[in-house]
């Protein structure tokens, strides 16, 4: 297979591994000024952060490629605010909060795992591989974490 088609199949994943971890970072933003249990705001901190480490690691491995990262459209984005913030004026307790974090990274997750299976038998690079798989257990240690949360 051609390099022009290996580069691109690999800058499609990397692309989806993008939007997949800018969406969680933007959504944490949007809940952070709900979070009163301190805890809870630390905890989100770091998954923030480790949220904007993957997507720089997928930027910088897409400028290797040729590419730029992309984000999720604005409709998306906004209707994805709108939603956390309509759903926390609502209830804004820790074990809400909770519950929205794991029904995002659960979605992530499914996202990544899809997008990995699509990629598995194509000439994607062992680097774009690595960090979906990363991205992908991330999501699902997080939602491990969360469910500290919804024990009460």
């Amino acid at each position: 297979m051609s390099q022009a088609v290996r580069t691109k199949q690999t800058a499609t994943l990397l692309q989806a591994i993008y939007k997949n971890v800018k969406m969680a970072g933007d959504s944490i933003l949007t809940l952070m000024p709900k979070v009163k249990d301190s805890k809870l705001k630390n905890d989100l901190t770091v998954q923030l952060s480790v949220y904007e480490a993957y997507a720089s690691r997928a930027a910088k491995l897409l400028a290797e490629e040729g590419a730029k990262p992309e984000e999720e459209g604005t409709v998306t984005k906004l209707a994805s605010k709108w939603g956390s913030m309509m759903n926390t004026m609502i209830d804004s307790t820790s074990t809400h909060i909770a519950e929205m974090v794991v029904e995002g990274a659960t979605m992530g997750v499914n996202d990544m795992l899809k997008q990995i299976r699509e990629s598995e038998n194509t000439p994607v690079s062992e680097s774009a591989m690595r960090l979906a798989r990363d991205v992908c257990d991330y999501e699902e240690k997080t939602i491990e974490e969360m469910k500290e949360y919804l024990r009460g």
